[in-house]
């Protein structure tokens, strides 16, 4: 049951990335949180599949930098993506 302190965590960071990184109307909004909660629930699973107990600091501290290094990188690329998508279409349609 504690899985679901990690997914709130990591649903949490995602928000926090989501709004703190730039170009919000360019990606949807649940994104970051999903991504931020899969990493936090799949590193947490990992470690107490490998024997990793709730109490060590190991685990809890994962649930918190997981979100953060996962979330970070695939917010920033797929805003750059979208971006970069959008412009090349405003090209191609000779609009703006």
């Amino acid at each position: 049951m504690q899985i679901l302190i990690a997914l709130i965590v990591g649903a949490a960071l995602g928000v926090a990335v989501h709004f703190h990184i730039g170009h919000r109307t360019t990606r949807g909004v649940v994104i970051a949180p999903i991504v931020g909660a899969f990493s936090a629930g799949l590193v947490w699973t990992i470690l107490t599949w490998a024997g990793v107990g709730i109490d060590s600091i190991w685990l809890w501290l994962s649930m918190f930098v997981a979100p953060l290094l996962v979330t970070y990188p695939v917010v920033i690329l797929l805003t750059r993506a979208r971006v970069a998508h959008d412009a090349a279409e405003r090209t191609r349609l000779k609009i703006g």
